[in-house]
């Protein structure tokens, strides 16, 4: 493509929210014909197969005698600097700005000003690290000096603001799902292995910290299995885990709750369930949640974060106030017994998946940006023809 763009992406690239959408973005942006550069200390785990567009670089990290610590920062700033010069990269899109945006801006010192950065926060960068007296300062510079900053969520602009008292412009970029990869799969078969026909099956997905508020996904399946025949998964792992395994035992309900750990096939695992449950105290955006949706899988969850902008009240699930486990166990159950209620908002879960957080839109919403940065004219799209399919 005559408008090819050389990107560098930086991210976590292990199990979580951030790498999941910095990996799923740099493999949509190849498939349209960009160069990706994945600048990471391990290959990204939804990475997946070979791609002509797509290339790895590991960051190795020197255990010298003198260091208390691998100096991974250090390692990282060199090595974006080092691929940026030697493939000639456009910019780097960094995820997750500690350490990786501070990384960035000194592997542009390295290279030059003509390297631009793009940042995007993800949450916990902002409202846990953002909040450290001794890396608050450091992340504001970082961000300060970045070409772009988007973030997941208006309420995570709003946060970054407070929190960093600066007024730096932050482009609104929401996560997105794969339309090809998220949808209601056909699982019936399998669904017998987890629930009997006459019962519903309630999801948690999670990474199992306290943040996620997981014992009040227990206290709300207790409530719901008094009224309705069901049961409940647990996918994914952290730690938390063992003590809802014993509070899981306490209540009496091992028999009615699946551990199931780490799992790949997400879209096939949230296919098997009724309804997501999503309690947490804090949650920039929600993935879990979208990526429910996109599978016409209803949210019931906390009126936190960013989950608002997400789940609509009524409409695509519904929201309680944090902590509040019986209202969110009343409408977990109104949509488990109300089967109108149930095809009507599993439908709108679908068209609000596809139309306001579909992958193509999300996509292009980033090349804008890129192509801001470095001064270029953007390749025109119709944007009315991309969710049709």
């Amino acid at each position: 493509m005559s408008d090819r763009l050389k990107i560098g992406i930086t991210c976590y690239p292990s199990l979580g929210g951030s790498g999941v959408v910095a990996t799923e973005l740099g493999k949509l942006l190849a498939e349209k014909g960009h160069e990706v550069h994945f600048i990471t200390q391990s290959v990204p785990f939804r990475l997946g197969k070979f791609d002509k567009n797509i290339f790895y670089h590991e960051v190795e990290v020197s255990n010298y005698y003198v260091f208390k610590y691998p100096p991974y920062d250090l390692a990282l700033a060199s090595k974006l600097a080092q691929v940026a010069k030697m493939e000639n990269l456009d910019l780097l899109h960094v995820h997750y700005a500690i350490p990786h945006a501070v990384c960035a801006f000194l592997a542009k010192e390295m290279v030059g000003s003509n390297l631009k950065v793009v940042t995007t926060l993800h949450g916990t960068d902002i409202t846990v690290l953002g909040q450290d007296e001794s890396l608050s300062d450091i992340i504001k510079l970082a961000l300060v000096k970045s070409d772009a900053v988007t973030a997941v969520s208006q309420d995570l602009i709003n946060e970054t603001h407070l929190s960093l008292e600066t007024d730096i412009p932050i482009d609104l970029a929401y996560n997105f799902v794969d339309k090809r990869v998220y949808y209601p799969r056909d699982v019936a078969n399998l669904r017998r292995d987890f629930a009997r026909p006459d019962e519903k099956l309630l999801i948690h997905i999670s990474n199992f910290r306290p943040v996620k508020r997981v014992a009040d996904v227990v206290e709300i399946f207790a409530e719901v299995n008094k009224k309705v025949k069901s049961r409940l998964m647990f996918v994914g792992e952290g730690p938390e885990l063992s003590k809802m395994i014993c509070k899981v035992k306490e209540m009496g309900l091992t028999d009615r709750v699946l551990f199931c750990g780490k799992q790949d096939d997400i879209a096939q695992v949230i296919s098997l369930a009724d309804v997501m449950l999503l309690p947490s105290e804090k949650e920039s955006f929600g993935l879990v949640a979208l990526e429910a949706m996109a599978c016409g899988v209803p949210t019931v969850g906390s009126n936190a974060g960013g989950i608002p902008e997400l789940i609509t009240h009524g409409e695509t699930g519904f929201l309680a106030p944090i902590g509040d486990t019986h209202q969110m166990a009343e409408y977990a159950t109104a949509l488990l017994t109300d089967e109108q209620l149930y095809d009507k908002m599993s439908k709108a879960c679908l068209n609000r998946a596809r139309t306001k957080f579909c992958n193509d839109l999300i996509t292009i919403q980033y090349e804008e940006i890129y192509y801001r940065v470095l001064g270029r004219p953007m390749p025109q799209y119709n944007l009315d023809e991309l969710c049709k399919a």
